[in-house]
């Protein structure tokens, strides 16, 4: 059997662990930079306040119902995230940590126990321990787990955020309730083209036949199929495959107009980029650089671009990369554009084992050996001690978040006082 563990409101719940008086109240979370919400609690749900809503154009609504506002906070966020796969970890050791807020659990040799009793503990558990809510699904595959834990969160006042899928009149009632379009996997081009076949739920995907769906699904979506007919056919993923893309993009707390202080700004997303290479062990091949104005602004004139700049060989360099990506913002940069946001994206990443050599171009040696040093100075002093000459040396980047709650498990001038 399979469980997906998902925490509720887990932005939400986060806040509300540390504040108590916060339960029960709207909250919506912001965005980097405060920007448009990004989490929402059922409360502010019911409300009407929508996924996405730009936080400027909603603060009379913010105000009109008393909505409980943070900026996102993911320090906070991520350690929570650790300590409650953690808990998880004691019930059994086959799990995969699928987002922040989930995770799919893979019970292989629990035939005799009872599932829904053994959650129930699990959700028990991890409450007690972290303060975490959350709904667990239980299927003897992970996509049928996906469709117990949205029944074990839509009927809650029933479920109390418990579903075990442990029979096939469960399984086909649970299908024949899901739209296909909920269904996880199921994307929206394939949802329209699903919907022009007079297929509604999950359960008439099912009925589809097997030639069909390879067909216009590919295997994909054919081991979808088999997974909501009850073959696993979607083993546990225990290991985080290394990223295919890298990214470091920020929105500027001002409006930029000088070619020197953009180039900065470049240099060090590249840098940070480099750093997120060298930590999973990768190299990359090509890097893309993009820079865009205020899209609110109409005062000002609007103006979008970006460049995919491929480099010779492979690299980990936060000195060749940052070259590349300096050439590619040459390329893309405007006179007289107020810009407020610029990033930088490495891709073509291989193992920096196993990579591809070339005939005559190659890296200079020492720039390795260079950035292992850099590396290990991070780790033992911090990171940023040491920048490229094009960095301003005295900048940090600092996010607008005037509304961040304390960071109550990560930073000790943070941690609650007990009196």
């Amino acid at each position: 059997m399979f469980a997906l563990v998902d925490c509720n409101n887990f932005y939400a719940s986060c806040e509300r662990i540390f504040q108590p008086s916060l339960n029960d109240k709207p909250i919506a979370i912001l965005s980097n930079n405060d920007g448009c919400v990004i989490a929402r609690s059922n409360e502010v749900k019911r409300l009407g306040l929508p996924m996405g809503a730009p936080a400027h154009k909603f603060s009379s609504f913010f105000r009109q119902y008393d909505v409980k506002v943070f900026s996102s906070n993911y320090p906070l966020y991520g350690d929570m995230s650790n300590r409650v796969m953690d808990v998880l970890r004691q019930f059994t050791p086959e799990v995969e940590v699928y987002s922040i807020d989930e995770a799919f659990l893979h019970f292989q040799g629990f035939e005799n126990y009872d599932m829904e009793q053994y959650a129930r503990e699990m959700q028990k558990r991890v409450l007690k321990w972290t303060g975490m809510p959350v709904s667990i699904g239980v299927g003897p595959t992970k996509a049928l787990s996906k469709v117990a834990n949205r029944v074990a969160k839509k009927f809650n006042h029933k479920t109390n955020n418990v579903y075990v899928i442990n029979s096939n009149f469960k399984r086909i009632k649970a299908l024949k309730w899901l739209p296909i379009s909920s269904v996880w996997g199921i994307g929206r081009q394939h949802a329209r083209r699903l919907a022009f076949k007079q297929i509604e739920t999950a359960h008439d995907f099912t009925q589809l036949s097997d030639e069909w769906v390879r067909k216009e699904m590919s295997v994909v979506g054919l081991r979808l199929k088999k997974e909501l007919e009850g073959i696993s056919t979607i083993p546990l993923e225990l290991k985080r495959s290394p990223k295919k893309a890298i990214a470091t993009t920020r929105s500027f707390e001002s409006l930029i107009e000088s070619y020197e202080e953009m180039r900065e700004r470049v240099s060090t997303f590249a840098s940070l980029c480099a750093e997120k290479l060298r930590a999973q062990s990768s190299d990359c091949n090509a890097v893309y650089v993009f820079v865009r104005s205020n899209p609110f602004s109409a005062k000002h004139p609007q103006y979008r671009n970006s460049t995919l700049i491929g480099m010779p060989f492979a690299t980990r360099s936060t000195l060749t990369i940052t070259k590349y990506a300096l050439r590619g913002l040459e390329q893309i940069f405007r006179k007289n554009i107020k810009y407020k946001k610029a990033g930088v994206i490495v891709t073509g990443i291989v193992p920096s084992k196993s990579k591809q050599m070339t005939l005559f171009d190659r890296e200079d040696y020492r720039h390795n050996l260079l950035m292992s040093s850099i590396d290990k100075i991070h780790q033992r002093y911090g990171p940023h001690k040491i920048k490229l000459a094009n960095q301003d040396i005295n900048r940090t980047f600092k996010m607008k978040q005037t509304q961040l709650s304390p960071r109550y498990t990560t930073d000790v001038r943070h941690i609650i006082k007990v009196k």
